[in-house]
């Protein structure tokens, strides 16, 4: 089961952090910043799984890949596979890129809906749903198009209770 999925800075700032197990929000704060200080102690030359027992509990592992500024990170136990996990962070960034045309940190920032939309369709529960980034790319594009139906139509609800109100 994965545990959580972290993003952050290099500066150590989250960006995007979603637990699937209940953690008080402090706790998850010091995890947060356990895991920065773990990852940004690390040379660029070494392993990107690390032993995660001490900042998760027992049976917990971490991988994490470093692409520009931010760090992507995925926590999960000993059912998941430490190389499909990899992959899996692989499978994310690549439809991030494909949603955003090389995806930023300004991205995540001001597209928190749409990276939380993105996680879901690969992520639910804690497991793997989706691992084609093409077949994520057309449920995030069909959800946006439904958004938009939704906002027009709330628009046009709008406009219609404004005349009626003159």
């Amino acid at each position: 089961m994965i545990r959580s999925v972290l993003v952050m800075n290099t500066q150590g700032k989250p960006r995007l952090t979603k637990f699937y197990e209940f953690w008080p929000v402090e706790k998850q704060q010091e995890a947060i910043r356990n895991v920065f200080s773990v990852l940004c102690s690390r040379a660029e030359h070494v392993s990107n799984f690390v032993d995660a027992e001490s900042i998760f509990g027992p049976d917990s592992r971490l991988v994490y890949k470093h692409f520009a500024t931010l760090y992507f990170v995925f926590v999960f136990d000993s059912s998941e596979n430490e190389l499909a996990m990899l992959d899996l962070i692989q499978v994310f960034v690549e439809t991030l890129d494909k949603c955003f045309r090389n995806v930023c940190e300004l991205d995540i920032v001001f597209n928190y809906s749409k990276m939380h939309a993105i996680l879901d369709e690969i992520i639910f529960g804690g497991q793997v749903l989706e691992t084609s980034s093409t077949e994520i790319m057309k449920a995030v594009e069909e959800i946006t198009k439904l958004e938009a139906q939704s906002n027009a139509i709330n628009l046009v609800s709008k406009s219609v209770s404004n005349w009626r109100s003159r």
